[in-house]
């Protein structure tokens, strides 16, 4: 009888365990279970928190910490065929592309948000080039001038540096040995800021930031479509633009071959192309031009594999995009514009695909 009664009560103690034991592992289930539910609960309830910056490139529109009152630097870069590929065009955050003399255009490149180690091959002045340096309050780099441009500039029309003063002097310019000159001139771009700090010029502006979209408006960007573009200045001078849908940028061709790095061929692809017509006049028997960039007119925006027509205008000092009387914004990041004759204008010159 004794032992029917241990027998018992040991049954007893060990179905009490067994139940504890499963409420305990059920209870430790439902709490994990609600601790998983609480934690995607305030996985999804908390809000997405956007990166905060203090300022804004004011060239590129990219919203950074860093300061960004390194005054601008314009460098007059080479692209006839014999400088081709060039050295530092990536890292520019607007490119000009105007026609010099004859048939070839000239590269005016400004830099703020990022600064090469080397640019060039850097070529001489004229004076619808050192007039956009000036408005856009950039030191303006160049090598050489004729006489009548070099007489305004040293009468301080902009703040400049002449790398015929220092030609191959090894901390400003340097002399490439594997081109010929005029086409080996390379400016080395870390000495320009104390060598202009020697000149008694500024090295640091505040600037106001050209027109920007927002995230929004990037993403509702209107315009037929532009993937393949050709601009014509001369049957030898042609620049194509080809979009590429996986970066949402332009590559840039000169006469079929992609405008690279000379160093890494690394391709020059851009945010924005601003395509402007305007006045162009021959002035000399060397065939210099005087190009009007004052009056406004016709233009094109190509952005995001779209085309807008527009109209461009001179916004104390700077060529912005118009479109009915208001200011059109880039798309934050690298511009090129490049300006061509009024004849034979868009029209003529400008082939959209």
């Amino acid at each position: 009888m004794r032992k029917h009664f241990l027998f018992l009560l040991f049954l007893l103690i060990f179905l009490v365990a067994c139940s504890n034991e499963e409420e305990a592992t059920s209870n430790n289930e439902e709490q994990k279970e609600q601790d998983n539910t609480t934690e995607q609960t305030e996985q999804i309830e908390e809000p997405k928190q956007e990166p905060e910056f203090e300022n804004v490139y004011p060239l590129t529109g990219i919203r950074t910490n860093d300061p960004v009152n390194d005054r601008i630097v314009s460098v007059m870069v080479n692209n006839a065929t014999q400088a081709r590929p060039q050295t530092g065009l990536t890292k520019a955050d607007i490119v000009f592309e105007i026609l010099a003399e004859g048939p070839i255009t000239r590269f005016i490149a400004f830099f703020q948000s990022e600064k090469p180690e080397v640019v060039g091959p850097v070529r001489s002045a004229r004076e619808y080039y050192y007039t956009l340096a000036a408005n856009y309050n950039a030191l303006y780099i160049y090598h050489g001038a004729a006489d009548f441009i070099e007489d305004r500039l040293r009468a301080g029309v902009v703040d400049n540096l002449n790398g015929a003063y220092y030609d191959n002097d090894g901390n400003l310019f340097k002399r490439a040995n594997f081109r010929e000159p005029p086409h080996n001139s390379y400016v080395l771009f870390p000495a320009i800021y104390d060598v202009a700090k020697e000149q008694g010029y500024e090295v640091k502006a505040d600037y106001t930031p050209l027109p920007f979209l927002d995230d929004e408006e990037v993403e509702t960007i209107d315009g037929g479509q532009a993937t393949d573009v050709e601009i014509v200045y001369y049957p030898e001078e042609i620049v194509t633009y080809q979009y590429d849908s996986s970066s949402q940028q332009y590559v840039r061709y000169s006469d079929g071959s992609k405008t690279v790095e000379l160093e890494t061929e690394e391709a020059v692809s851009v945010d924005n192309v601003f395509i402007v017509e305007t006045r162009h006049e021959v002035i000399d028997d060397a065939g210099r031009r005087s190009v009007d960039l004052q009056s406004g007119g016709n233009a094109y925006l190509l952005q995001k594999g779209k085309l807008e027509k527009l109209q461009w205008r001179n916004e104390e000092g700077r060529i912005v995009p118009y479109k009915d009387g208001q200011p059109v914004g880039f798309v934050p990041g690298k511009t090129w514009v490049n300006v061509i004759p009024e004849d034979p204008g868009l029209n003529g010159a400008v082939t959209i695909q």
